[in-house]
């Protein structure tokens, strides 16, 4: 709270004075004003690839205007942060570089040789690695040292890889091949497979679900060719079940390929709600924890690809890749309140607090 608005409170109390009680009674007052008095806001961006470009969109969430474009990556894939908020890493395709990028400046500091194709990236916990798919054969996890800025070894995989997350405990990555419709959890102590888990068709993104000491207790995984998502239990590694998402709204079934009917999965910070994202009906479907019971759903732009949450759970984005748009959705009361203008085709996205 700035002196002004500590000078005006101690002015409208200037009269409690006389006996101890009294007393006692305004500094209580005096107290309630303050903590009821609001703190300054908190600064966030939002990062946005832009699939078809060469830049990176980043969005204040305050004003839900552009501040910033990050520029120099051919064909941008993945984007994720470091946990001081000092750098942006983002995988460009047309280079098959991890580009690293100053936050505060947006230049591109580094662009550091990996395996091959990539697609999607995630930093781990302590900040130390980048993990980045490639989506070429035969397919590898590449691991980045942020300190040596190089890539220091690659996990083999049974194919092309699409994404990869991160534990909420940090103990797992968790990667994807749709090629070979392969989920594998690595150990990331190891570096070495854990254990994995084939599916009928392409894997697509996943949602991991923590238990109450922060272990991870369920993956809920998007399937090419399947308008919904599996539910899988991580201790005994079997699907619980599949959950179709509903048919309506019709009338966008065009809109969306076959195979990527269903693609953007997130979990709200509360842990309270599943997030789903569905191109054939344009709109997001939104699911309680941990009893998956449709609460409803909200209207989005062409082809919603990609979800993530601001870092209070506020509000969720939600990429719209065929509009060229990014969907700001209020977790209250499930209302579109924004639809920010961005570059060509965008896909992934990731949200920052300021430090």
């Amino acid at each position: 709270m700035g002196s002004r608005n500590r000078d005006f409170v101690s002015e409208d109390l200037s009269g409690c004075y006389g006996s101890s009680t009294m007393k006692t009674f305004c500094n209580l007052i005096y107290l309630w004003i303050l903590l009821a008095m609001p703190c300054a806001a908190e600064t966030a961006r939002l990062y946005v690839t832009n699939s078809a470009d060469t830049t990176v969109s980043v969005i204040d969430p305050v004003t839900q205007k552009v501040v910033q474009v990050i520029d120099g990556i051919p064909k941008p894939h993945g984007v994720a942060l470091s946990p001081d908020g000092k750098r942006v890493y983002v995988s460009s395709e047309s280079e098959r570089v991890l580009d690293v990028v100053d936050q505060q400046s947006g230049k591109i500091t580094k662009k550091i040789a990996i395996s091959g194709l990539p697609h999607n990236i995630a930093v781990t916990k302590d900040g130390g690695r980048v993990l980045v798919c490639i989506k070429s054969d035969p397919g590898v996890l590449d691991i980045v040292d942020t300190v040596a800025l190089q890539k220091v070894r690659s996990i083999p995989m049974k194919g092309g890889l699409h994404n990869v997350y991160v534990t909420p405990d940090g103990k797992y990555a968790i990667v994807g091949s749709p090629a070979a419709h392969i989920l594998t959890v690595i150990d990331l102590q190891t570096e070495q497979p854990a254990w994995e888990m084939k599916f009928d068709t392409a894997i697509h993104p996943v949602a991991i679900e923590s238990g109450p000491d922060g272990s991870t207790s369920r993956l809920f995984v998007q399937l090419g060719y399947f308008h919904g998502f599996v539910v899988v239990d991580f201790a005994t590694h079997k699907e619980l079940t599949r959950i179709e998402l509903p048919t309506e709204p019709k009338g966008f079934e065009a809109e969306s390929l076959p195979e990527g009917t269903s693609h953007g999965i997130g979990i709200n910070p509360d842990g309270k709600t599943l997030w789903v994202a569905s191109a054939s009906t344009r709109s997001v479907f939104v699911y309680s924890l941990p009893e998956l019971k449709l609460l409803g759903s909200v209207a989005t732009g062409v082809q919603p690809d990609w979800l993530s949450f601001s870092p209070d759970g506020k509000m969720v984005y939600v990429s719209n890749t065929e509009e060229g748009t990014v969907s700001f959705i209020a977790r209250d009361g499930l209302k579109e309140v924004a639809r920010i203008p961005v570059g060509h085709k965008p896909r992934r996205t990731a949200s920052l607090l300021l430090p």
